[in-house]
């Protein structure tokens, strides 16, 4: 149980879920997409979403201001934190465009405004679980996707329902979280993607005219 736990830390680190959302969108959509955009969509959200925040965090690491990749403190989430909010907008701004990838780029802002709450709250020393952030957000993104399109994969949402449980389990055993700052992460994580699908809803209605 305590591999599967310390397993569950790792797999379903907030790092992966931009990326698996993205992955999940282009695998399962019903658009069509040439492969070569595909993948240079993907690599570029996995190098700005992965690749640059893993090397930011082991800058901070080497001027001592990070100890682990799980950020326990909550003075080492502000600049890791603060980063990935620019990183977002990046990726909003270069990667993606609301006309051509709608369920996505406002997924993406929903990872934006869940990471700009949880920068705010380190500003009141509230340390949500950014675990239950990014899992939160992808399972509800998920379960928008498959509304919207009709489609029913349940064991993916059963999977990351799971998942969630492991990850908080994981996060209680390590003592890395109370029981509050679980749910606030996972509410953190949920409720912008959950504002989010009328707007895309909205935009692919609108789209599905032309």
């Amino acid at each position: 149980m305590k591999i599967l736990l310390k397993l569950a830390s790792y797999l379903f680190h907030p790092l992966w879920m931009p990326f698996a959302g993205s992955l999940f969108y282009f695998l399962f959509t019903p658009r069509f997409f040439p492969q070569e955009i595909v993948k240079a969509k993907l690599m570029a959200i996995a190098i700005i979403t992965i690749f640059i925040p893993v090397v930011f965090y082991f800058l901070l690491k080497n001027l001592g201001k990070a100890s682990s990749i799980f950020l326990e403190n909550v003075g080492e989430r502000k600049w890791p934190l603060f980063f990935f909010i620019l990183l977002s907008v990046m990726v909003l701004n270069q990667v993606l465009t609301l006309y051509n990838y709608p369920a996505l780029f406002y997924y993406f802002t929903g990872i934006l405004l869940s990471t700009i709450v949880a920068y705010l709250f380190t500003w009141f020393n509230l340390k949500v679980s950014l675990h239950m952030v990014g899992i939160g957000g992808l399972l509800m993104f998920i379960i928008g996707f498959c509304i919207y399109f009709h489609l029913y994969f349940i064991y993916t949402i059963s999977f990351l329902i799971v998942g969630a449980g492991l990850s908080a389990s994981s996060r209680l055993y390590y003592k890395a979280h109370t029981k509050g700052e679980l749910i606030l992460g996972f509410l953190t994580g949920l409720i912008p993607q959950l504002f989010m699908l009328s707007y895309w809803f909205t935009e692919y209605r609108m789209s599905d005219l032309f």
